[in-house]
């Protein structure tokens, strides 16, 4: 087998392995934020980062396109000189949790994607916004890590490689959007 048929094998396989259920809850989580005008927000490092930005803006924007309703998502790691000002003065741990501290609201949800389940950043935020009454989500991968415990709702990528879980997580924000902008979903 060659490499690209074993890469594309075991995305396939992390993709089929996703639990529909909880996949479903957070739809339902997304749907009842949206109607009832509430804030969403997400956050994580490097390709989650990326991500994290990605799915905001999918949801904004595409979701108001098919809808006629407005959606207040924002991803938290896209400001660059946010971020650096509070790592420099707050330390990199709480490059998030301080703008959870000053934008959430309890009801709003808050996103926290990390591929190992355990990076510090996320897990801050995401114990904050539950302190904060917020719904929490955590989308991990390699058996889940801390975050899997810490969010109140959680979908953990079956695979222990950083590309793929980033791969399927993409993916996993693509099928939440495609959902939200189906009524019949």
């Amino acid at each position: 087998m060659s490499l690209i048929s074993e890469y594309l094998r075991l995305v396939k396989d992390a993709i089929s392995s996703l639990p529909e259920d909880a996949i479903r809850d957070v739809v339902d989580t997304l749907k009842k934020a949206h109607e009832e005008g509430r804030q969403v927000f997400l956050l994580g490092n490097g390709g989650s980062s990326a991500n994290s930005t990605h799915i905001a803006e999918d949801l904004q924007k595409g979701v108001k396109e098919h809808t006629g309703k407005r959606f207040k998502v924002v991803s938290l790691a896209e400001s660059t000189p946010l971020i650096t000002a509070w790592a420099n003065d707050a330390g990199y741990e709480r490059v998030f949790v301080e703008q959870v501290e000053s934008l959430v609201e309890p009801g709003d949800v808050v996103i926290g994607i990390s591929g190992s389940g355990n990076s510090p950043n996320v897990l801050r935020a995401i114990e904050k916004a539950n302190e904060m009454g917020a719904i929490t989500i955590g989308w991990s991968g390699m058996g889940g890590g801390k975050l899997a415990q810490v969010a109140q709702k959680s979908i953990v990528v079956q695979s222990d490689n950083m590309q793929r879980i980033e791969d399927v997580h993409l993916i996993l924000g693509h099928l939440i959007y495609t959902c939200l902008i189906n009524p019949d979903a």
